[in-house]
């Protein structure tokens, strides 16, 4: 790979990223580290220069530093530090986030970066800092620890070997890890499930997002994930800002038979969003659209179709979660949404993330043939 490790030789610098020219530099740099492997898949840099903006409705409610080592007149690293007010501290204190870490294979480089990160978390009131998020847990987020023999899927992340090695080595622990499990579409739905969903009978009513009243279904979606994950590991609500610009940005590709909506006596209890894999539309772009980047991208949307997909958003209420109807909820809306995918040409379905504790939900992915393939991890150290 272009670049992997450091000279080390050199006064090494971290600064926070202080204008325009400084921004580029910190988008571009991730391709000195992965430019050479592949598998990773370069995000496309208007997205990201999105996600930092100051209207993006995520900084509504939270703030964020990036950061940039140089060394002998050239970036060797980058990282962010984030402060999420929608994350309950732990034991009264706050948590902080890291996120955006790229770096060439150096310990010195890693000390430095994270020494900056840490040193802003604690001007914030910090008592903890975890990661990496990019930029908040409803993001992109999770190292990746396990499966770096194949490409990531759309927003999802993919990093080197190196990164957990040096963020251990820096005394963060294991907090969390994220599963990622892939699953072909035209499976043998089990028997057991198929009952499960046959004793609710008229009493499930299984949908598609009516794509029609866009902004009440998104609205619908967002009251319920707020509640079905309301309980879980990190959990952070979505606004309904947040929310709904997501839908604005997935509103291009997303189709209505990729979605479900499951009701229960007429109540909206849980739902389902998978997404075509974009990535395999972008990884050619090297994360640009300008000059011809829009015209191929938009043009590939109309004229090919991907081959993989991925489900990014699931979720039951919490009061259905438990026993036999949550379970059948969540296998009727995984069913429904398969046979449009297949006929699609889809062949692949990654379910990611899931939380490593989540047992009903990884027994009852195993139990329809899902493979786990890829595992993300949360890192997290005490600031003293």
């Amino acid at each position: 790979m272009a670049h992997q490790k450091d000279s080390g030789s050199g006064a090494l610098s971290i600064e926070a990223v202080k204008d325009r020219k400084d921004f580029s530099k910190f988008l571009r740099f991730p391709r000195q580290v992965h430019g050479n492997d592949p598998c990773w898949v370069e995000p496309l840099r208007f997205e990201r220069k999105r996600q930092w903006s100051a209207k993006h409705p995520w900084f509504e409610h939270a703030s964020a530093m990036p950061f940039i080592a140089n060394r002998n007149g050239r970036v060797v690293g980058t990282i962010s530090a984030q402060l999420d007010t929608l994350q309950a501290p732990r034991a009264g204190r706050k948590i902080g986030y890291f996120g955006q870490l790229e770096a060439l294979n150096c310990p010195q480089v890693f000390a430095g970066l994270f020494s900056a990160a840490e040193e802003w978390l604690r001007e914030q009131g910090c008592g903890l800092i975890r990661g990496p998020y990019d930029l908040g847990v409803n993001q992109s987020c999770g190292l990746l620890i396990e499966g770096r023999d194949r490409p990531p899927m759309v927003m999802m992340g993919h990093a080197p070997p190196w990164y957990a090695e040096q963020v251990e080595r820096l005394g963060f622990e294991k907090a969390m890890d994220l599963l990622a499990y892939e699953l072909a579409p035209d499976f043998e739905p089990p028997l057991a499930m198929q009952r499960l969903l046959q004793r609710l009978g008229a009493r499930i009513r299984l949908r598609p997002m009516n794509f029609s009243d866009y902004p009440n279904e998104l609205e619908l979606l967002r009251d319920i994930f707020n509640d079905a994950w309301s309980r879980n590991w990190g959990f952070v609500p979505l606004t309904r800002s947040e929310f709904s610009d997501m839908g604005k940005e997935l509103r291009q590709i997303i189709r209505p038979g990729y979605t479900c909506i499951a009701e229960i006596d007429g109540e909206a209890a849980g739902f389902i969003v998978a997404l075509p894999n974009i990535n395999e539309l972008i990884a050619d772009l090297d994360g640009a659209l300008l000059p011809v980047g829009w015209a191929k991208l938009l043009w590939r949307i109309k004229t090919r179709k991907a081959t993989t997909a991925r489900v990014p958003l699931m979720g039951v209420r919490r009061r259905f979660q438990r026993g036999p109807t949550g379970a059948a909820i969540s296998f009727g809306m995984i069913d429904q949404v398969r046979h449009a995918l297949f006929a699609d040409g889809i062949t692949n379905v990654e379910l990611s993330w899931i939380l490593e504790t989540n047992q009903g939900m990884n027994s009852l992915i195993e139990a329809m043939g899902g493979n786990l393939y890829k595992r993300y991890r949360i890192f997290e150290k005490e600031l003293s």
